[in-house]
């Protein structure tokens, strides 16, 4: 199978920047076993239609246009590409060298009010490597620092290309539990409180400077115009009491969440934790929430099905290594979702800035889990959806990633085996309909010293 690049140019499409092939092209993917992505199985001698970067139709008996460029994938599983739940990707080189490591703004003044878009680099070795283990959207989500409130997250994609952003500040991100009773003082009772207060700071600036928060349509636009004129961090005219905690930015960056304009993604593993946040839906019922890590999910999981509040949980998080993860089992995902919950699977603080190519042997372990006794787990086509289209549901973009169905994005993963097994792996992957390069650091590590011979090493290996 031909591995041609391809050059591509952006294209804005509602808000949200997709790639778009130079040329235009249609790719018919034959004789392959077609997974769609939707939570159903797998379709034998499938086929799946890509006209100009765009999914025109996926499944059995599909005609294929005269002049589609034919990729034969037989013997081949052709799939939707993975959507990572959440990740730090794009956001470390390594970790423990500071100038490489844009997680957190230990220094800085403003919290909510940051916007991770800019300090991504699409250059990372980590996307390449994640790229070619058939990742191809990832939610990228800021750590905090010195305040419960990280700041607002982005949806991006893998291309080898300098323009990863899809969606630029889709959603804030906030630590709770533990790790947020930390931040903000030592107790979570220190951590509600503020948390309560900020959005009521929020909601009160909000009023004052008369801000919609957000966008006509409800969603978040572009990079750089998420919010409206007025709230774009310049409003210094709304007069506000003496007593307030945030910065102008800060509540400014806020009132989209109180608006229900903009996800709120909050990380909480503990039963009673998840209740708490539940809860704050009496006081801002315009709330959007998204629960991160959730490890005790199982204990509440009617609580999170009532609430209708979708779950993006830790897969292998089964031991219980924090207090607050004494519950945690690896039925936890299967148990919530026969509870009813929307579930998929993120890996915070799981190797979420490099290892994002766990995700398919996470949902493997997943159906593996059917078959022990007492576990619950997902069924094939339910844990493939909890790494593709779920994900995308969650994040708002359903209907444009995750899925083979026709109108999404080209994003399409080939695969020798069943991706949801370790011996399996892409052997090609297209972004927007565009085919891209599987070479990445550690290939090109393997190559060199697979078969060493003198000459051609570094000095330090010759005699």
């Amino acid at each position: 199978m031909s591995m041609r690049r391809k050059f591509f140019t952006a294209v804005a499409v509602s808000g949200l920047v997709f790639a778009a092939p130079a040329l235009a092209e249609t790719i018919a993917f034959t004789n392959a076993r077609v997974v769609i992505g939707d939570g159903n199985g797998p379709i034998d001698g499938g086929t799946v239609i890509v006209r100009d970067g765009r999914i025109v139709a996926a499944g059995a008996n599909v005609t294929v246009p005269a002049d589609a460029r034919i990729v034969d994938a037989s013997g081949k599983w052709v799939t939707p590409g993975i959507v990572a739940g959440f990740s730090r990707v794009g956001l470390v080189e390594v970790g423990a060298v500071s100038e490489t490591n844009d997680t957190q703004a230990n220094g800085s003044p403003f919290s909510a009010a940051l916007d991770i878009a800019p300090a991504i680099n699409p250059a990372t070795s980590a996307i390449a490597v994640s790229r070619a283990a058939g990742v191809t959207r990832a939610v990228v989500a800021p750590a905090t620092a010195r305040s419960i409130f990280a700041g607002q997250g982005a949806f991006i994609d893998l291309g080898a290309d300098p323009n990863p952003i899809t969606r630029a500040r889709a959603f804030q991100f906030v630590e709770l539990g533990e790790e947020g009773a930390r931040d903000a003082g030592g107790s979570r009772t220190s951590a509600h409180a503020l948390f309560r207060n900020a959005l009521r700071e929020a909601r009160d600036f909000g009023n004052r400077a008369k801000i919609a928060g957000g966008s006509a349509r409800g969603e978040p636009l572009s990079q750089g115009d998420d919010l409206p004129p007025d709230v774009r961090m310049t409003d210094t005219n709304a007069e506000r009491p003496n007593d307030v905690l945030l910065s102008r930015f800060d509540a400014a960056a806020l009132v989209p969440v109180v608006t229900g304009r903009q996800p709120l993604y909050v990380h909480v593993e503990r039963a009673s934790d998840i209740r708490a946040v539940l809860a704050l839906t009496r006081e801002f019922p315009k709330l959007r929430l998204v629960l991160v890590g959730v490890s005790e999910g199982w204990l509440v999981a009617r609580d999170i099905a009532a609430a209708k509040v979708p779950v993006i949980a830790s897969a292998l998080n089964d031991l219980p290594a924090a207090f607050e993860t004494l519950a945690a089992t690896q039925s936890n995902i299967g148990r919530m979702k026969a509870a009813g919950v929307t579930v998929a699977i993120g890996m915070i603080n799981d190797n979420d800035s490099h290892q994002l190519r766990y995700e398919p042997q996470y949902a493997g372990n997943l159906v593996a889990l059917q078959k022990v006794p007492g576990a619950t787990g997902l069924s094939w086509g339910e844990a493939f959806a909890a790494i593709s289209s779920v994900p995308a549901e969650i994040m708002g973009l359903g209907n444009r990633i995750g899925s083979l169905k026709a109108g999404n994005v080209g994003d399409v993963v080939i695969w020798d085996g069943d991706p949801l097994e370790l011996s399996s792996a892409p052997i090609a992957v297209y972004i927007d309909g565009v085919e891209q390069p599987l070479d990445n650091h550690q290939t090109k590590l393997r190559d060199r010293y697979r078969t060493p011979s003198e000459g051609a090493l570094p000095k330090a290996y010759q005699r």
